[in-house]
């Protein structure tokens, strides 16, 4: 099918326009979903906005066709990642066009997908639809999965509830319908400080820490060897990983304070996350009892702050059908990072990861997305009006 050039010319538009808007994860989102919103009023499409507890960050969710039931969600998070310390070669904040590929922060990952979600907008109109075709877009993305989840809960009650959902994450194009889970988690640990030439009257937060590390990646071992029964992921087994830690003072103090954060992402069928924080949490008791009973106000604590759940296949879904219909696939693929796909699967809604771009190009410096896959997306858009269309 030959590609209107117009609504590619309008998807790359739009990508800039977008991607002008400064909204990594610390930040406020509200400019792009006033943009949005301005947009939307504009094409006579109605929509509602949910803003966050401190009315920092909004989602906003649109209809475009009947209100009823049984539509298909498009969904894309507006929030990016940091640009400092990346050696760009140009404003991270303003799309450049270098041949066949857009360069700016949040090009591939994922504004590319909105913007030809909000350009495709006329043609969805034009369709006649019969069920509805939603765009959803939410915040946090990157930091906690948590921004769609107000909306989530609404569809349904006063919002249509979808028959299926389609995230845009790239996947280039190809259809994916599994992702491990990720849960994070903070450990403290709280020691009683004194010269370090009478460590044997102290307890050094420091040394517990790093017994805490070595047990965790004792049962990171262990989740290596379990595997993954599928055999569809890279690594094909679940992984644990501590990513930061900090505590002490100097040398020769015995270290009052130890923090460190660390991860595990869990292939679908397992409660991986569950089971490292059983086994540190035992651990844990352990050393407590060996080191801190004779100290007050010193122990040990860890604490969940994320936990965003794995997307699980299910075959033969509505998702999964009608995607690698509109793909023009005949099988799915599984992929190494988290979405808001688990979310909506949690709703009850079946859903599939399907989007433009190379994951590999997203984070990066001069993070770009190439224009024939803005193509790709567009045609697949096509495809989802006549699905639905009259």
């Amino acid at each position: 099918m030959a590609v209107d050039n117009s609504t590619i010319e309008r998807a790359i538009e739009l990508t800039g326009r977008l991607v002008a808007f400064d909204t990594e994860s610390s930040k406020s989102n509200l400019a792009l979903i006033d943009f949005v919103e301005s947009y939307l009023r504009a094409q006579d499409v109605p929509c509602i906005r949910a803003p966050n507890a401190t009315g920092d960050k909004a989602a906003i969710f649109a209809t475009i066709g009947p209100p009823i039931e049984g539509g298909v969600v498009l969904s894309g998070h507006t929030d990016v990642v940091p640009v400092t310390g990346q050696s760009w070669t140009a404003d991270p904040f303003t799309l450049r066009r270098e041949g066949d590929r857009l360069l700016g922060r949040g090009a591939v990952d994922m504004k590319g997908f909105g913007a030809v979600c909000l350009a495709m907008i006329p043609e969805f109109k034009a369709a006649g639809l019969r069920r509805p075709i939603h765009i959803f877009l939410s915040y946090d993305e990157e930091t906690t999965c948590l921004g769609p989840l107000d909306l989530l809960g609404r569809l349904g009650y006063d919002l249509p509830r979808p028959a299926a959902a389609v995230i845009g994450e790239p996947t280039s194009m190809q259809v994916a319908d599994a992702h491990k889970s990720v849960t994070t988690f903070v450990t403290r640990v709280r020691g009683y400080e004194i010269h370090s030439a009478n460590l044997h009257r102290g307890v050094s937060a420091v040394h517990v820490a790093l017994l805490l590390g070595a047990e965790l990646l004792r049962i990171g071992e262990e989740l290596v060897a379990a595997g993954d029964p599928t055999g569809r992921f890279d690594p094909p087994y679940s992984t644990l990983h501590i990513g930061a830690i900090e505590g002490g003072t100097a040398r020769n103090i015995v270290a009052k304070d130890c923090v460190f954060h660390w991860e595990v992402r869990g292939v679908p069928g397992t409660d991986a996350a569950r089971i490292v924080e059983e086994r540190l949490s035992a651990y844990s008791a352990e050393l407590t009892q060996k080191f801190f009973a004779p100290f007050p106000g010193t122990g040990i604590e860890t604490r969940m702050e994320v936990a965003v759940p794995g997307l699980a296949p299910q075959p033969g879904s509505p998702a999964e059908t009608l995607a690698l219909r509109l793909a023009r696939a005949n099988r799915t693929i599984a992929v190494p990072y988290a979405s808001e796909a688990g979310h909506f699967q949690q709703t009850g809604i079946p859903s599939v990861i399907c989007g433009p771009g190379r994951i590999d190009e997203a984070h990066q410096p001069d993070e770009y997305i190439e224009i024939g896959e803005l193509a790709a997306c567009v045609d697949f858009m096509r495809g989802l009006a006549r699905e639905l269309g009259a």
